[in-house]
């Protein structure tokens, strides 16, 4: 029996928040990128990696939080996350929680944007003191924008870069999405049950459904007065 997923193309996003060059985050984020590549072509699917580089938006990510103002770079992160089919999130740790330019980018986004998506969180640090930032704290605010945070999350600390047990984080993490991309959750959540989610307001480019405009409530909340 065929693979179910052969000839198939699978879009991955990598959002990266490291700001030195090299990066301790960029790498654990694009190793972990290589191998969701190469389980996926083991089981017949093509990956296609994009990845957003959060030092090279932080301007445009202040903008949107301050003015509501979408710069036409960060449209196109924004664009590819919405194409994407699994995300891999990575955040330097700083003062014990993932960098502002990492919440902020993801503060600035639509709450819609997300539904659905199989996202792998991960963090590096200069201690493992840190360790829990990924469960505690990222893994809430992924549940919050209502994305599927694979089971398996990944930290890094200097000490862990020479120890196989992170290699084998990376490679239950990366097949745990390769199995949520294929399944194609995101897709069918949308094409299937978009109705059934609570939506904001002029959210997700005006697909939301069911909110009546010309209504009392509606009208009192604008300033005006009910009929």
């Amino acid at each position: 029996m065929s693979n179910p997923t052969q000839d198939s193309q699978l879009n991955l996003v990598v959002v990266s928040a490291g700001t030195s060059d090299p990066s301790s985050t960029r790498l654990l984020a694009d190793r972990t990128a290589q191998r969701v590549a190469a389980l996926a072509q083991v089981r017949g699917a093509a990956v296609s990696t994009g990845v957003i580089d959060l030092r090279e938006l932080a301007t445009d990510v202040t903008t949107a939080l301050t003015s509501q103002l979408i710069t036409p770079r960060l449209q196109q992160a924004i664009d590819a996350l919405g194409r994407a089919d699994g995300i891999i999130a990575a955040a330097p740790v700083y003062k014990a929680g993932p960098s502002g330019i990492f919440t902020s980018f993801f503060h600035a986004l639509d709450n819609d944007l997300l539904i659905g998506k199989p996202v792998i969180l991960a963090a590096t640090a200069g201690t493992a003191r840190h360790a829990l930032v990924v469960d505690d704290q990222m893994r809430s605010l992924f549940a919050y924008l209502r994305t599927l945070p694979v089971p398996t999350s990944l930290f890094a600390a200097p000490e862990d870069w020479s120890d196989d047990a992170l290699n084998q984080r990376i490679d239950r993490a990366a097949f745990e999405l390769v199995l949520l991309m294929e399944s194609g959750f995101a897709r069918k959540v949308r094409d299937e049950s978009w109705q059934n989610y609570q939506h904001e307001l002029g959210s997700a480019g005006g697909t939301e459904l069911g909110i009546t405009i010309d209504s009392d409530l509606m009208r009192l909340a604008t300033g005006g007065s009910a009929s």
